[in-house]
């Protein structure tokens, strides 16, 4: 019978191989730094401490975040014909200290700050680039966008179809980013939710109304949407006021509904994409339980994880990296 052993790493008194921080760093991309050294115990059999695994992890998050560079020239080239953009916002547990305590263990508090996500891909492929940021705010998402763009194939003959749930810093970043070139369209179930929450006081069968709406939705009949509203709005001071709040919000974004085109092309009418992509590249690491970050080590793991997902992991590896624990 032959006995299990252990994959022995070249490990010293004072630093650890670069193999073994690749694969620390993939675990702990991935895990807490706790888990992941268990999983280094089971498929390597090396013991390392878990502040030890935080050094290296977060120590390599930082480089990753470093050396990212993001295009913001206009490309001279064509392009491909279309591309399918996406962004969102997603709260992360952000802890914050008082600098006035010498100790900053103490007086500690929790906050929440948002994570801004872009995905973009050319229309028919499934291959997805992403960008994101905490600390960059809705400029630094544009340029998370705009770069994003670039990587998937956009040019100045490339028409961008952008979604998003409405929120009014996402349009305006398309705007801004993609100028006459994108069009942008409010996330076909969000605007779903505003007519859900009226149609329960405009029909004793609010889902067959809801549908309808919706059927009018895709068709572009927005007047229809507003004939259906109208005779059920609320008085002006009426407190909790669902059929004035989704008239409010249609009108507002008349410009932003084009569902009917979008089908005829195929493109999406939902920002599905996104909020998925918040769940596995964001969520998945920053929100586990009981994690709370500095905004700058989430700055930086969120870099890690668009490293990884981007597909730059072993671009990073391959490099002269340098030994951070």
């Amino acid at each position: 019978m032959h006995r299990p052993f252990a994959v022995s790493a070249a490990l010293s008194n004072r630093c650890c191989s670069q193999p073994l921080q690749r694969a620390v760093t993939d675990f702990g991309a991935d895990v807490s730094f706790a888990q992941a050294g268990a999983k280094l115990r089971e498929h390597y059999g090396v013991e390392l401490a878990a502040e030890t695994i935080r050094a290296i992890v977060e120590g390599h998050a930082q480089a990753m975040c470093e050396q990212q560079s993001v295009t913001s020239h206009w490309p001279e080239a064509d392009g491909v014909a279309q591309l399918v953009a996406e962004m969102d916002g997603g709260m992360v547990p952000i802890v914050v200290v008082d600098p006035e305590q010498r100790d900053r263990r103490r007086d500690k508090r929790l906050e929440w700050r948002e994570t801004k996500l872009a995905l973009v891909h050319e229309h028919g492929r499934t291959q997805l680039h992403y960008g994101g940021t905490l600390l960059g705010g809705v400029e630094g998402a544009g340029r998370a966008l705009f770069d994003s763009a670039c990587r998937a194939g956009f040019g100045c003959g490339t028409q961008v179809h952008a979604v998003g749930d409405g929120a009014t810093w996402i349009c305006d970043q398309v705007e801004q980013r993609f100028g006459a070139q994108a069009a942008y369209l409010v996330d076909f179930y969000h605007v779903s939710d505003y007519l859900g929450d009226a149609a329960k006081h405009c029909s004793n069968e609010p889902s067959a109304w809801l549908h309808t709406q919706q059927e009018h939705l895709k068709t572009n009949c927005l007047d229809a949407v507003f004939a259906a509203l109208d005779p059920y709005a609320e008085p002006a001071d009426t407190a909790d006021a669902p059929v004035n709040t989704c008239r409010r919000y249609l009108d507002k974004r008349r410009h932003q509904l084009d569902y009917q085109t979008a089908l005829a092309r195929g493109l999406p009418i939902g920002s599905g994409e996104i909020e998925s992509a918040h769940r596995y590249i964001v969520q998945q690491r920053l929100k586990r339980p009981g994690a709370w970050w500095t905004p700058q080590n989430a700055e930086h793991m969120l870099a890690l994880r668009l490293n990884r997902a981007n597909g730059q992991w072993e671009q990073y590896w391959n490099q002269d990296v340098k030994h951070v624990a």
